[in-house]
């Protein structure tokens, strides 16, 4: 997979137009639209006519926001396929919210935590570079295909990490330098936070998932901080709430029976966020004793995704 914004397209992008009509922009949200819907549904983007450079009334649309070329050859406007991404400005500064969980669990969204054209530099360095591998890990007592890829690196001397009955090879830091660049910027979005381990994962497909889970080893501590960066391929990120004691034992109270108050309660009981490229997801506080997460299969997410996933060993 090669970087949607190549160097031909920069290189039109600046080029000004010979009749000195300055061409128009689109915006950093409508380049991200078009370049996940080639990379996650496989479609090719559409080649634009020059009937549509016009509004209906014959004159020139002064609102339109695609990019135009002016042929010096044949006198004419027309679009081309270019994908341009405007210089920064206020309106694209990556926008932060917080998503209060409820006692003492909270969640921080920044959806352009990196730049757009820096984040696909970073995607295709990793998908050529990391030592990629697929597992066999045990589930429920049965030995299955882990279904993604994965890589772990972290610093020295750290307790080993396990899950699923396997132990992953650790990596330096030293040996990707570029995720160092990508753990600097998290530390200058957080101020305080400090991770030392990492976990990769390469989701290839629809088929590619993380089932339901929560990091709560204890390696951890019982209030870790688990940051996400996501490059590539946009796909769900899905949590839901543990159930109580009650629930799990089938207990009835004035409310009925457990499993119908879980029912009624299951959407208030769920959040779901749309993982973009170059984003950072924070999980924070008791998120991790009181709710569990996932990443489900997706039949449209037809393009790749890497994750990476920081966390602090203690």
């Amino acid at each position: 997979m090669t970087n949607p914004l190549n160097s031909t397209a920069a290189n039109r992008s600046n080029q000004p137009s010979s009749d000195g009509i300055s061409d128009g922009q689109i915006t950093n949200e409508e380049a991200e639209s078009l370049i996940n819907k080639k990379n996650c549904s496989g479609h090719k983007l559409k080649e634009v006519t020059d009937s549509d450079t016009f509004s209906d009334n014959g004159k020139d649309d002064s609102d339109t926001k695609k990019r135009f070329h002016y042929h010096q050859d044949q006198r004419r406007m027309s679009l081309t396929s270019i994908v341009a991404v405007e210089s920064p400005s206020s309106s694209n500064a990556p926008s932060r919210k917080t998503i209060d969980l409820g006692h003492g669990s909270d969640l921080i969204y920044i959806q352009r935590f990196l730049p757009f054209q820096q984040s696909w530099t970073f995607f295709n360095y990793l998908d050529k570079h990391i030592p990629w591998t697929r597992p066999t890990i045990r589930v429920f007592g049965r030995s299955c295909l882990q279904p993604r890829d994965t890589c772990y690196v972290a610093s020295s001397g750290l307790t080993a990490l396990v899950y699923s009955g396997y132990r992953p090879t650790s990596y330096s830091w030293d040996d990707f330098p570029p995720l160092k660049e990508i753990l600097d910027a998290i530390y200058k979005a957080l101020p305080g936070s400090r991770f030392n381990s990492l976990l990769l994962n390469r989701y290839k497909g629809a088929s590619d998932y993380v089932a339901w889970h929560a990091d709560d080893e204890k390696i951890y501590g019982p209030t870790p901080e688990i940051a996400s960066v996501s490059f590539g391929c946009e796909r769900d990120f899905v949590l839901k709430k543990k159930k109580d004691e009650e629930s799990s034992q089938g207990k009835t109270g004035d409310s009925g029976p457990a499993k119908k108050r879980l029912k009624r309660s299951s959407r208030e009981d769920q959040q779901s966020l749309t993982l973009k490229h170059g984003s950072l997801l924070v999980m924070r506080g008791y998120t991790q004793r009181d709710w569990i997460h996932s990443v489900p299969k997706r039949a449209k997410a037809e393009g790749t995704r890497i994750n990476l996933t920081f966390r602090l060993v203690l």
